[in-house]
């Protein structure tokens, strides 16, 4: 049988394959390398993957953000090989996920719009260039996390509309004590803050809002996309939740770019299990 994996900051989806035509979705916690202990994942992993697959996996195929080198995949690897040690592991980054199901064997720019956000230049096989995300603190452009921070500060410095203010305190409930605790005390800030993303698309029809995350977007791309030689020369793809949600703005800013055409998908685990049955 075989497994493949993405996983975000977030969740992790799951793809077993049972048989040709036969599989079964699993989701668990996100497992970011950078945030978890190979102790802590095969913990999580034993009580949440290991009773929906069994023991007999053969082949592992992960993608996962935080796997940035061999140290970091080999934290996932290390803690998979613990439930599964006759299995074949392979663990990749997430932005090569992203580029394997956006683009198949087909050169492009695949990005990643998600809690993070990134981006890579993809020949069809590997990842041959991209430009560093750096994190939500000192990159990250355009990510649930990134608009979340924003977001959270025009609310507290009342740069946000007044009826706005008034939505936002009534679903929430958020004092400025709380926030700058979760954000500078608790784990997982970029989590917490990427939160506060559907209060941008519950309120989508709102002036602020749509030049809010317009804003955003084109910082994406001035400080991402155009740092790809030729880019223009490529197609250019899309994944993660912000991407989906916010697709008609996110076309738009291609468009001012230079793109034609977009291809956004939510989710890369299902173009990920056609990558390996062709």
């Amino acid at each position: 049988m075989k497994l493949i994996a993405d996983s975000g900051s977030t969740k992790t989806a799951w793809k077993l394959i049972e048989a040709p035509g036969k599989t079964k979705d699993i989701k668990t916690h996100g497992l970011n390398p950078f945030f978890r202990t190979e102790d802590e994942i095969f913990e999580e992993l034993v009580g949440s993957l290991l009773p929906e697959t069994g023991t007999g996996i053969t082949e592992i195929y992960f993608y996962g953000t935080g796997i940035i080198n061999a140290e970091k995949g080999d934290i996932i690897k290390r803690a998979l090989n613990r439930m599964y040690p006759n299995a074949y592991i392979e663990t990749y980054s997430d932005v090569l996920g992203a580029a394997r199901a956006l683009f198949g064997s087909k050169p492009g720019i695949a990005c990643i719009l998600g809690t993070g956000s990134n981006v890579c230049l993809y020949d069809g096989k590997e990842i041959t260039g991209g430009v560093s995300p750096l994190g939500f603190i000192l990159g990250d452009e355009g990510s649930g996390a990134v608009m979340g921070r924003k977001l959270l500060g025009d609310y507290f410095k009342e740069v946000m509309p007044l009826h706005l203010r008034e939505d936002f305190t009534k679903q929430y409930n958020l004092t400025r004590e709380e926030a700058l605790d979760r954000v500078y005390r608790s784990e997982k800030p970029n989590q917490f803050l990427a939160q506060f993303i559907p209060f941008l698309s519950e309120h989508a029809n709102s002036v602020y809002c749509q030049e809010f995350v317009q804003r955003n977007f084109m910082e994406f791309f001035e400080r991402n996309v155009s740092h790809i030689p030729d880019y223009t020369n490529y197609p250019i793809g899309f994944i993660g939740s912000v991407a989906y949600y916010f697709s008609q703005i996110l076309n738009n800013t291609a468009s001012y770019f230079g793109f034609d055409e977009t291809t956004i998908i939510k989710d890369p685990i299902d173009g990920l299990e056609k990558y390996y049955n062709n």
